[in-house]
């Protein structure tokens, strides 16, 4: 099975229309809840008048902030219900519920709220003067996790420090120097599926949770931890999930539904985003100002780097706070340098707070460092692609954490570099002239990323088998479009050496019956739950042999499992059927041994340790994935526009599992790498407001767009992962706005430093930055 094209089980059911997500499970008499946002930035609350809006017909209920506890993961800052001021436009302020969603609309616009307006705060590096705004005049009082570094009387939530090698020695053995500043504003995930959640608390005082979700486990836990709700009584409900990317990983629209179902006597109550809700008032992609210096020799071996990353984190930490730590995990690139001082911020703003984003923090710090890259090997006069091969990062070298690499646990950059170059034919050309006005460009980058993950992150898989000797598998990971589960079936049936279409998945999560995944994010899902597949199908093995070792009279070592069977390895004419073994053995006299076979499997990842506090010294993921990456562009001198015309990925994947299912993956990703970079990002006017919160005005990319895509992987098996295979969800992504960039410099012939990389930007460059303002 391990490599196979193998269709997605839940394939029939999404074509046919009959899979069924979140909002399928709303049931006649569940009320609707509408949310009340903040029309500024940053304000203080007055006043809430209700009153209009009680008089509306079937309003039930209208939820304010006040006596709320504080929420978030690594630092408890956020209210569920804005109280006493708003941080962001678009934040909840009141939450009304009535027994239709055309009442909840209505009453919701006739809440009255007084605001006071308060300055705000629109960049990182707008945060950081003195005399800013104080977006968190409590910050020190917050309760916060081990790890977590707020600066009180600051707008920094959090700062993770690298300090590796030794600087002074670094610049001294500097003959070239460079050094770039990059910035982008926070933009949307646009999964298709909008954030949604159903709750229900019953008499017996089970609380019943229906979301749309990457962390089904984590909604439990925080329910329980901020409410004191028994943890065991809180059971949540995840079905098939409509793309996520990063944006589902946060618990908000669930404390929502679960405050307005106990203002109602715990009646069932769904919130579902609109577009427009989902787009500002629920978490984003986080922005980033950032400066990157690089020294190296003058025959191109880099020496020391000194980076600052400033993530815009928004006006509440959240999640941002792991991609600030995530940025500065991996902050060099895929590049192998001695000498590293990095400060990465979690930076309050009064823009929507932000989450993970597909590659969790490493497509942000590829662009910064890929575009650098381009600057150095332009003022060395060096190859670009040459450049990135003699400072590729390999076995042996160690990460910006200290973490020593070997031949497992790092894939073979050099190589997915050198097949880079053939697939783009980079000797032939780099930039050629067309005709007077065209120009064609190619741009490269380099990617590699770690999971910043729990480190006592962990993963569960539960198989229990039907009396024809088929398996069920049950398994805490959340299918949200990446296919993991038809991976684990794959992985079942090549260890049971069994037809993959014997083997059931249960599609949907049910946290009181399903074991547990961590999370569904950081391309986790194949590894640490396919670890705990190959742990359950050994113990489910294992009991098949005890049986049929009874009913062939033979010792356990000389049997195996496959093809329906149970044999002898050395006669496999000898055997017993799985299936008359799989609810045990019934002797001829009605004498029965055995039961039913339950096989359990768990893994936990293993040797993670936090990160020193002052040198970031640290052991943050299991294994990088690497990878090389381009686009070729054309570009229109005269108008400034251009084309995608090809994008080329080349990763370690360890071992492809799924092939067709790896290259969709990985074009999937580059996709919105290249939408992100060519044109999306919220556009604020100078109160900080989002001025384009709906798909008309927010545009990704879409069909009829597109380039060429090409993919191919490199096979570096990584030894303690399930037959070899490295993470890939995400890797296809991270490397394309760089790459876009890098191939616009080289077209138009002036850095671009920015994102989204529109025509207006390059006019700008080209013309002056203040060219044809007003």
């Amino acid at each position: 099975m391990i490599g196979n094209s193998v269709i997605r089980k839940e394939a029939w059911d999404k074509v046919t229309g009959a899979a069924k997500y979140t909002n399928d499970y709303i049931k006649a008499g569940t009320l609707h809840a509408k949310l009340v946002t903040s029309r500024y930035a940053h304000a203080k609350i007055k006043e809430i008048d209700t009153r209009a809006a009680q008089t509306v017909p079937g309003v039930r209920a209208i939820l304010t902030g006040e006596g709320l506890p504080l929420t978030g993961e690594d630092l408890r800052d956020r209210p569920p219900i804005a109280f006493e001021k708003v941080r962001y436009h678009g934040e909840v302020v009141a939450v009304v519920v009535a027994d239709t969603l055309v009442q909840a609309e209505k009453a919701a616009n006739l809440v009255r709220i007084t605001y006071e307006p308060l300055p705000v705060v629109g960049s990182p590096r707008e945060a950081l003067k003195e005399g800013a705004p104080l977006i968190h005049e409590q910050l020190g009082s917050y309760q916060k996790g081990i790890g977590t570094y707020p600066e009180p009387n600051t707008n920094i939530a959090h700062r993770t420090k690298i300090r590796k090698g030794n600087m002074e020695k670094g610049w001294a053995e500097s003959d070239v120097v460079v050094e770039a500043n990059i910035s982008f504003s926070p933009s949307d995930h646009a999964a298709m599926e909008t954030r949604c959640a159903i709750a229900e608390i019953r008499p017996d005082g089970y609380i019943m949770i229906h979301a749309s979700s990457q962390s089904p486990f984590m909604i439990k836990k925080l329910i329980s931890s901020y409410f004191g709700e028994d943890v065991g009584k809180v059971i949540v409900h995840t079905p098939l999930v409509g793309g996520a990317y990063g944006g589902k990983t946060p618990v908000q629209l669930e404390l929502l539904a679960y405050l307005a179902s106990k203002a109602v006597g715990g009646r069932k109550v769904s919130i579902w985003n609109t577009r427009e809700d989902d787009i500002i008032t629920s978490p984003v992609h986080i922005g980033l100002e950032a400066t990157v210096k690089l020294g190296c020799t003058n025959d191109g071996y880099l020496k020391a780097a000194e980076i600052l990353y400033l993530f815009d984190g928004g006006a509440y930490s959240d999640k941002a706070i792991d991609v600030s730590r995530a940025g500065a995990v991996d902050c060099t690139g895929p590049y192998h340098i001695e000498n590293v001082w990095c400060d990465s911020l979690c930076v309050y703003t009064n823009h929507p707070y932000a989450c993970p984003f597909r590659g969790f923090g490493h497509g942000e710090l590829s662009f910064a460092i890929e575009r650098t890259m381009d600057l150095l090997a332009e003022k060395l006069q060096m190859d670009r692609l040459e450049l990135r091969m003699k400072n590729a990062i390999r076995p042996g070298h160690t990460t910006p954490t200290q973490v020593l690499l070997n031949n497992s646990n790092v894939g073979n950059l050099p190589k997915c570099i050198k097949r880079l170059r053939e697939l783009i034919h980079w000797d032939d050309w780099q930039r050629i002239e067309i005709d007077a006005r065209t120009v064609r460009a190619k741009g490269v980058s380099c990617i590699w990323k770690t999971s910043t993950v729990d480190t006592d992150a962990s993963s569960g898989a539960i198989l229990t088998f039907n009396p024809d000797g088929s398996i069920n598998l049950i398994s805490g990971v959340v299918e949200i479009g990446t296919g993991t589960k038809t991976i684990l079936a794959q992985i079942l049936a090549e260890k049971m050496k069994m037809d993959i279409k014997d083997i059931h998945v249960k599609m949907e999560v049910d946290t009181q019956t399903t074991p547990e995944h961590w999370k569904t994010v950081a391309s986790r899902g194949t590894f640490m739950a396919g670890r705990a597949v190959l742990e359950a199908a050994d113990d489910a093995i294992r009991q098949l042999k005890e049986i049929a070792s009874i009913v062939l009279r033979t010792p356990i070592e000389d049997l195996e499992v496959g093809y329906g069977k149970v044999f002898l390895r050395d006669d496999p004419t000898i055997y017993v059927d799985i299936k008359d073994i799989a609810y045990g053995y019934k002797y001829p006299n009605g004498n029965a041994i055995g039961g039913q076979i339950i096989g359990l499997g768990n893994y936990i990842l293993r040797h993670l340790t936090y990160l020193d506090k002052e040198t970031g010294a640290g052991k943050p993921g299991p294994e990088w994935t690497v990878g090389a990456q381009a686009v070729e562009i054309e570009f229109d001198k005269r108008d400034y526009t251009y084309k995608i015309i090809r994008a080329v990925s080349v990763i370690d994947i360890g071992k492809v599992l799924n092939e067709k299912a790896a290259i969709g993956q990985v074009i999937g990703a580059m996709s919105m790498g290249l939408s992100w970079a060519s044109r999306e990002t919220f556009l604020f006017d100078r109160y900080e407001r989002v001025l384009n919160p709906q798909l008309r005005t927010y545009r990704p990319l879409r069909f009829g767009e597109h380039p060429e895509y090409v993919v191919e992987f490199v096979e570096t098996p990584q030894i303690d992962a399930p037959y070899g295979a490295r993470g890939a969800g995400e890797h296809g992504l991270i490397g394309m706005p760089a790459a876009l960039a890098n191939a616009l410099s080289i077209a138009a012939e002036v850095p671009l430093n920015e994102l989204p990389l529109v025509p207006e930007l390059i006019w700008r460059k080209k013309k002056g930055e203040h060219h044809g303002s007003i």
